[in-house]
């Protein structure tokens, strides 16, 4: 047994020296890492629908946006929200739509296809909110069959039940343009003219003399599902509709107009982006264009340059990123690097510079209202995102940084960053994304919100990289650091986040997966961070073993992991083949508690050592063609290039370190 374990030792030795090759090979002059983040076709349907309502080129990149959205297309004609997802209505009507735009023929096998999809779904009339806004754009739809959106919204103070502070900072990002665009109620020209009752998309519809379709349930059927919070803001917005959305107040709705658009004009950065992501900056430049900006104007001009720096072409065409991650790479492909024991000091040095100079030290962010007193010290996800910093990015550089150099604890980043999270934790406990206490779930029922995502609560995959990030500080500590002031704080922190993640988890031991897919993610994250307070807290024990139960049980036959995107719908809904990072997910919570000689961990090790491919001719990496990314649960998802490479680098890593006895 000993003779075989030495040479899976050497195997695992060999595979992490080509995958540090690979990472080393892949890294930018400057020292840090972006891989694509891909997402489904929607981002660039309406990149090319804002480009045909502003009049923009669209001969240049017609071919590269066809062939990107075709290659995505399933075999039944639909679009998925992820590949290897099922069809999708309102997905599949916008890549209908963008390719009829680019002067596709409806008469090709590919398009009729789609067409026959969308029938067979219900047509156009089963679409969700957010596409019949863009529709309506185009008169494809009736406005008066979007719900209301006054942009009065804006004015409510922050103490209100419902404002703009009290939706998740994605959500608010783009309802605040989205007020603009509903004051407005704008009809753009198609290929074949402008009208407010254009047939341009009438081979979708079941019924076109029929488009007024109601947006939500009845007022009837949330009566009888005794739906107090889903009547009240129902009566509202047909309150609102008989106002003809507070329009006929012209003094107020021009001063809402004016603060709308400041409020949006001091969220732009430097760069043009809003927020680092897709929506509020597509939707922005929509905003400004109908308040008589020009396109040469600046907030219009950056806006829309900074759409076109998310873009991403090659051989399979051009498609629009929903974002950037370098910040999320560069910190978590350092920790890779970390685990591995790479050799090359200086390549991880100019990461940890690189990743270090971009802290957010300005008390600025949406998320000083409800946190006013709370010192800055947060890291973004994306290049340039100074209003909103993101929580488990922020965990995930304090951990690079400490894995790189241990001195690093006495530092300013580290101890600002921590600082920052410190204040950040949740009354449960928990922590979540990019924002404290929101969590009013009462907003998802108002009527335009059918994608139930307007707010950011705890989740146990960010409380677990917290825990983890804390708890490798505290255990790794130099005996004289000016950090240990925080280490008090660290701890009941730490208390308190194990406290939420005893109440979050799932009856059969797993915990939920808000940002990667999705029990394995959430239960990997638990387990790590749990793993430092195994001695410290007596409960860590009774949470910890069923955890490890679950992960052992849903291991495939080859050894390693997959899970679903399918999971999220119904936990029944489980299996799929295994892939890279998802099983490096589950054996790093294995790992870290679990002795080497488990037969699960290393029939795990075997199968990531034996499914490591030679790769772009600069090392080895792993083949990954399915997203194990999240955006928001059976709504979006996304793929993270990168996460086929620096998590099994990370799981291996570990593995070798513990067989070198250097510990976790």
């Amino acid at each position: 047994m000993s003779s075989k374990r030495g040479h899976l030792t050497s195997q695992v030795e060999h595979a992490l020296q080509f995958s540090v090759d690979y990472a080393l090979g892949s890294v930018h002059s400057d020292g840090h890492w972006c891989g694509e983040l891909k997402s489904n076709v929607t981002i660039t349907a309406e990149y090319i629908f804002l480009q045909q309502a502003l009049g923009l080129d669209l001969k240049a990149d017609n071919a590269a946006y066809r062939r990107h959205i075709l290659a995505q297309q399933n075999r039944d004609g639909s679009w998925g929200l992820a590949p290897e997802y099922p069809g999708d209505v309102s997905t599949t009507t916008e890549a209908y739509l963008a390719l009829k735009i680019l002067g596709m023929s409806v008469e090709i096998p590919a398009m009729q296809r789609a067409r026959a999809y969308v029938l067979n779904a219900g047509g156009v009339a089963r679409i969700r909110v957010f596409t019949r806004i863009f529709l309506a754009t185009f008169g494809l739809f009736p406005w008066d069959a979007v719900p209301q959106l006054p942009v009065e919204l804006i004015l409510l103070h922050s103490i209100c039940p419902v404002n703009i502070y009290k939706f998740s900072s994605w959500a608010r990002g783009t309802i605040a343009p989205l007020l603009i665009i509903c004051h407005h109620r704008p009809v753009y020209a198609l290929p074949n003219g402008t009208s407010a009752q254009n047939d341009y998309l009438n081979d979708l519809w079941l019924d076109p003399t029929n488009k007024n379709v109601p947006y939500g349930p009845s007022l009837s059927e949330l009566l009888s599902q005794a739906d107090i919070i889903g009547i009240a803001f129902s009566v509202l917005d047909k309150l609102l509709y008989q106002l003809n959305g507070l329009r006929s107040v012209p003094l107020l709705r021009r001063y809402a107009r004016r603060k709308c658009i400041q409020w949006i004009l001091e969220r732009q950065e430097p760069t043009g982006d809003w927020a680092g992501i897709f929506p509020p900056m597509h939707a922005s430049v929509y905003a400004f264009v109908l308040e008589g900006y020009n396109l040469d104007d600046d907030p219009v001009r950056l806006g829309i340059r900074a759409l076109e720096n998310f873009a991403w072409e090659d051989d399979q065409g051009k498609r629009i990123q929903a974002c950037v991650s370098p910040v999320w790479d560069t910190a978590l492909m350092s920790i890779g690097l970390c685990d591995a024991m790479a050799p090359d000091r200086q390549i991880l040095d100019q990461a940890i510079t690189w990743v270090r100079n971009r802290q957010l030290l300005e008390p600025c962010g949406d998320w000083c209202v409800y946190r006013p007193r709370l010192a800055p010290g947060g890291f973004c996800f994306e290049y340039t995102n100074s209003f909103y910093p993101d929580v488990d990015d922020t965990a995930a550089v304090i951990l690079a940084q400490v894995k790189h150099d241990v001195k690093s604890l006495d530092s300013d980043s580290v101890i600002a960053a921590t600082t920052w999270i410190l204040g950040m934790q949740n009354p449960d406990g928990g922590w979540a994304a990019f924002d404290v206490e929101n969590d009013k779930l009462y907003l998802n029922k108002i009527p335009f919100s059918d994608m139930d995502s307007l707010c950011d609560t705890s989740c146990p995959d960010i409380t677990g990289r917290i825990l983890e990030a804390f708890g490798f500080m505290m255990k790794h500590a130099p005996e004289k650091t000016r950090a240990i002031e925080l280490f008090p704080a660290l701890r009941e922190a730490c208390t308190r986040g194990i406290d939420y993640l005893a109440a979050a988890q799932e009856l059969n031991g797993a915990w939920f997966g808000r940002w990667g897919c999705n029990y394995v993610y959430g239960t990997s994250h638990a387990l790590c961070g749990l793993a430092y307070f195994v001695d410290a807290d007596q409960r860590v024990g009774r949470l910890v073993q069923p955890a490890l139960g679950w992960l052992k049980s849903k291991q495939n036959v080859d050894g390693g992991w997959g899970e679903s995107l399918l999971s999220y719908r119904s936990p029944d809904k489980w299996q799929q083949t295994s892939t890279a990072s998802q099983s490096a997910w589950a054996l790093m919570g294995l790992l870290a508690h679990l002795p080497l000689t488990d037969i699960a961990i290393e029939r795990g090790i075997r199968w990531l050592v034996y499914s490591q491919r030679p790769e772009k001719g600069i090392g080895s990496s792993w083949p990954e063609a399915v997203y194990t990314g999240t955006g928001f649960p059976n709504q979006f998802y996304l793929g993270y290039d990168y996460y086929r490479h620096y998590f099994p680098m990370m799981a291996l890593g570990r593995y070798l370190r513990r067989i070198r006895g250097l510990g976790y």
